[in-house]
């Protein structure tokens, strides 16, 4: 059995642990509630101007452009979202895991060669490169701070290159933020651009709360039964286009826009889903620190009660035995 000098020391070091894990848990809390207000205030425009060009080249006929035309596909580009810093529990791992079973299902049907990836975030960075993966850039500055210009530089560079032919599909590789308490894994389509994704797309958010309690689970089940009448609402759109001045001028400058916002929505979802998650594993980590130090103090007091029980019997025994 330890001693007490021993127990002591133990306490002392779980407070000391459980002190850090409160206080990263408070700043990723406080990361959260800005990483949602910069959702919340972005978030609107995407949505909307993403369904009315979908639903746009969808409706009319002669609105074919080269980035919604699907072609075989000999190289893949994926942009795939982690964090810089770890201790977020599994958030980085199951990333890292959906790369790796992209690559190699990619790998096996077109060579390692043809499957390229674009890294934001230091994790993914270096187990792409401990991988060998074809490795094209590093944008691990953007997880910390989040640029609209490096995104829409990064959107710029993935359509040129699809255009003139030179990667045939992109993928995006992140989580979806819904909640402080849920974090979707999502693997989507960047480029060509998915017009049968429209009608299923899931945009609900929980941007209200950065606390994982009972009410945040109960809202997205909510937000859940009203996802349909809620479809319905914004899904008529009128099919009679006019289109001025041309065709081509109105997509040129709408398709570069929804790419921009695309990626950069994905960022942000990642950004909000990475604090999120450090948050949950910070608070996990403070209560196992609760409950023991419940534990080390009960076994504190057994041992002190039973060394002060032992000195006892020794004095009444040296009593009976004068």
């Amino acid at each position: 059995m330890p001693s007490l000098k021993e127990i002591k020391g133990r306490i002392s070091s779980v407070n000391s642990t459980r002190k850090i894990t409160s206080a990263m848990k408070m700043v990723a809390s406080s990361k959260l509630h800005h990483a949602q207000v910069a959702i919340q205030n972005m978030l609107p425009y995407e949505t909307m101007l993403e369904h009315i060009l979908k639903s746009f080249l969808a409706a009319e006929a002669g609105a074919q452009t080269i980035y919604d035309q699907e072609r075989p596909v000999k190289r893949v580009a994926l942009v795939v979202f982690s964090s810089n810093s770890s201790l977020c529990g599994a958030f980085n791992g199951n990333i890292i895991k959906v790369m790796m079973k992209a690559v190699n299902a990619l790998s096996e049907e077109l060579g390692k060669e043809n499957v390229e990836i674009y890294p934001i975030g230091r994790k993914v960075t270096e187990k792409a490169r401990k991988l060998g993966y074809n490795v094209k850039c590093d944008l691990a500055d953007l997880v910390d701070h989040p640029n609209v210009k490096q995104c829409i530089d990064l959107a710029m560079e993935l359509g040129d290159r699809f255009a003139k032919g030179e990667i045939d599909k992109v993928e995006l590789i992140y989580h979806h933020f819904k909640s402080a308490g849920s974090q979707i894994l999502t693997h989507k389509t960047f480029l060509p651009i998915d017009l049968e994704s429209e009608l299923n797309a899931d945009h609900e958010r929980d941007l209200t709360s950065n606390v994982v309690t009972k009410q945040a689970q109960d809202y997205l089940k909510k937000k859940g039964r009203k996802k349909e009448v809620k479809e319905n609402e914004v899904a008529p759109l009128n099919d009679n286009f006019i289109v001025e001045p041309d065709m081509h001028t109105v997509l040129s400058q709408l398709i570069p826009k929804m790419g921009h916002l695309m990626l950069y929505t994905a960022l942000l979802d990642s950004v909000a889903s990475e604090h999120a998650a450090r948050m949950v594993a910070m608070q996990t980590a403070t209560d196992n620190a609760d409950e023991l130090l419940r534990q080390l103090n009960l076994q504190y007091n057994k041992s002190r009660q039973q060394a002060i029980t032992s000195e006892l019997l020794d004095i009444v025994g040296g009593s009976v035995n004068n």
